[in-house]
């Protein structure tokens, strides 16, 4: 077989990324038998050399850390999307040679929240001020009508969470991160924290939760995310944003239509068995 278009992942670590079993399910059901989707560990220094290396059968990129913001001045243009976060986690090379970047992660995370019913809410809590929490904001700021609640450990993240809701339009309130508990009673909490974060949290889930996203995806379930399934609310995980996101890049890198059940698919047989 002669490979006539390719497309990677990068980051750096890479080797746990699941975008290429993703993207090569996607390849696969939709007959791209000529394409490739590889990973690459590549960090900021060696991004520079790496993208002109490229040759015309490039399609595009996933960037994953740290190279969502350090791929920017290398591209021709960004959209809106990721201007507004200023981060680019997709790069697709026109016909003409041009580089345009995009940001998936903020639609995916929407249309993950649409799948399970979540439209619009009243207000919501991030747990967390990293660089997915900047993406959650400008998520919210499709979906969320009043206030939302930035639980933070630093003055620093708080300043800079208010600084990002000022750009995206977004009422953001901080509060400190050891009274995070009280923001579970939020209509819609999204958890942006590193695995074993939020685990403390877990016995202070209300009876009658409203919606969490947590954007883990391994080791999955959380502990919050067991606790509030058990509670009978709504959960939704990082592997639905993933593959939402990656629905998206198929979409902008080859034109067609993305399967996504196919792509959530390969994705649950990839991960180690899951409960719940």
């Amino acid at each position: 077989m002669t490979v006539t278009r390719r497309a990677a992942v990068l980051g750096s670590p890479i080797d746990h990324s699941l975008s290429p079993v993703l993207h090569r399910a996607a390849y696969a059901e939709l007959g791209l038998d000529t394409w490739s989707y590889d990973r690459f560990d590549v960090d900021e220094a060696a991004l520079p050399a790496f993208v002109e290396g490229l040759d015309p059968s490039w399609a595009g990129l996933s960037l994953t850390m740290p190279l969502k913001r350090a791929i920017i001045p290398l591209l021709d243009e960004i959209s809106g999307t990721a201007a507004s976060v200023e981060a680019v986690n997709t790069v697709v090379f026109t016909e003409d040679g041009r580089r345009t970047g995009d940001n998936t992660d903020i639609p995916g995370m929407v249309a993950a929240l649409r799948e399970r019913a979540v439209d619009e809410v009243e207000s919501a809590a991030i747990l967390g001020a990293g660089a997915t929490a900047s993406s959650a904001l400008a998520a919210l700021a499709q979906i969320c009508t009043g206030p939302v609640t930035a639980y933070v450990r630093s003055a620093v993240r708080a300043d800079e969470m208010r600084g990002w809701g000022e750009r995206l339009g977004v009422e953001v309130r901080t509060a400190d991160w050891a009274d995070a508990a009280q923001g579970l009673r939020a209509p819609l909490v999204i958890a942006t924290t590193p695995a074993g974060t939020t685990d403390a949290l877990a016995d202070a889930v209300p009876e009658s939760p409203g919606t969490l996203f947590d954007v883990l995806y391994e080791p999955w379930p959380t502990v919050l995310a067991a606790r509030w399934s058990a509670a009978g609310a709504p959960v939704v995980g990082g592997l639905d944003l993933l593959v939402h996101q990656a629905v998206l890049q198929v979409e902008r890198m080859t034109g067609l239509d993305a399967p996504l059940a196919v792509m959530r698919a390969a994705g649950e047989d990839a991960l180690p068995a899951r409960v719940g």
